[in-house]
């Protein structure tokens, strides 16, 4: 490129130099005579040739110019070209870069390769070995299979042998509640059944009792609860505050009526608050629930009463009976009695 800007230099200035000399030539050439003729138009003559000169150097000049722009257009297109070229370049050293990566990657792989390979030839001898075994091999499979088969049948039949044994339980727990109910009605009736000859005497030979009352309290002494029981339960009052005509017994609880007539009985429960238990008991005659006191909060202290009129025969047997998974609260104060009296005889 450099190049091509001097070469319009070096013509210009040789154009100049060609000028000089030809016009140098001139003067010499022409004779001593004619000097004095050629005087009188020496002057157009040297005009002449100086406007020839400048315009050769305007021309040149022009040229120059011409070529200064075709240089700069040059130029730019080739500063692009070298950008691009650099961008390429760039562009080829990443290739360049990723192909070393990825050479480096199957050198790491090929290594790999052949120690799998070795790894392989390795293990033939060995599975050659299995082959010859397998038969030995699949006998043993076939018979774990047949065990685990036989332990699954095993695991199935302990299963259902469990779940039978879980409701042989549940129903061995109905029963025995059941029988609890049904003890606390033997009693009730062997109570009913053991009035004594005695009493039956002593009775017949009162002929008629006229004067029957009794009031008692749950507990003998101190404070607490009594339950909760899985099923219902007689209840003992044990502290006795009247028992005119002793019908009343405190070690069972019962009140067996020594005479035909009708009777009044009240009963009155405490309440000790609880979530999950209430407070509740009937009154029964001969094992048959009459009216019940049935009371339930979550918390604090509640009390619940009831009363009846019953006619009753001679030996009947009235109590009260705890209501299952209550429980039923004294203390000192007796918030829970159980009271009756004759009314009159019939």
């Amino acid at each position: 490129m450099e190049m091509t800007l001097c070469f319009p230099l070096l013509l210009l200035i040789c154009s100049l130099s060609t000028a000089q000399h030809q016009t140098e030539s001139d003067n010499e050439i022409i004779p001593h005579g004619k000097q004095a003729e050629s005087q009188g138009r020496g002057p157009t003559n040297v005009s002449d040739r100086q406007q020839t000169g400048t315009q050769d150097i305007h021309a040149v000049l022009r040229e120059m110019s011409a070529l200064l722009a075709e240089q700069r257009v040059e130029m730019r297109h080739l500063q692009r070209e070298n950008e691009a070229q650099a961008a390429k370049l760039r562009e080829l050293e990443m290739q360049k870069t990723e192909v070393d990566k990825l050479k480096q990657q199957l050198q790491a792989q090929a290594a790999e390769l052949i120690t799998v390979n070795t790894r392989s030839n390795a293990t033939e001898g060995q599975v050659e070995a299995l082959k010859r075994d397998g038969e030995g091999i699949c006998s043993f499979i076939k018979a774990q299979t047949a065990k685990l088969k036989e332990l699954e049948l095993q695991k199935t039949e302990v299963e259902r042998q469990k779940t039978e044994l879980e409701l042989q339980k549940t129903e061995l727990e109905r029963q025995k509640q059941e029988l609890q109910a049904q003890a606390a009605e033997l009693i009730t009736m062997k109570a009913r059944s053991n009035v004594t000859e005695h009493q039956v005497e002593a009775l017949m030979r009162d002929g008629e009792v006229k004067q029957v009352a009794f009031s008692a309290s749950l507990l003998a002494s101190g404070s607490g609860h009594v339950g909760p029981f899985n099923t219902q339960t007689p209840l003992v009052f044990r502290h006795v505050l009247t028992n005119i005509g002793n019908a009343y017994n405190p070690n069972t609880g019962f009140f067996i009526a020594p005479v035909r007539g009708a009777y009044h009985f009240e009963l009155y429960i405490g309440a000790g608050g609880h979530a999950s238990h209430a407070s509740g008991a009937h009154l029964v005659k001969n094992g048959g629930q009459t009216f019940m006191a049935y009371e339930h909060q979550p918390s604090g202290f509640g009390s619940s009463a009831n009363g009846a009129t019953l006619l009753l025969e001679v030996g009947d047997v009235v109590f009260l009976r705890q209501w299952g998974n209550t429980r039923i609260f004294d203390n000192e104060n007796h918030h829970s009695t159980f009271s009756g009296h004759l009314l009159f005889t019939m």
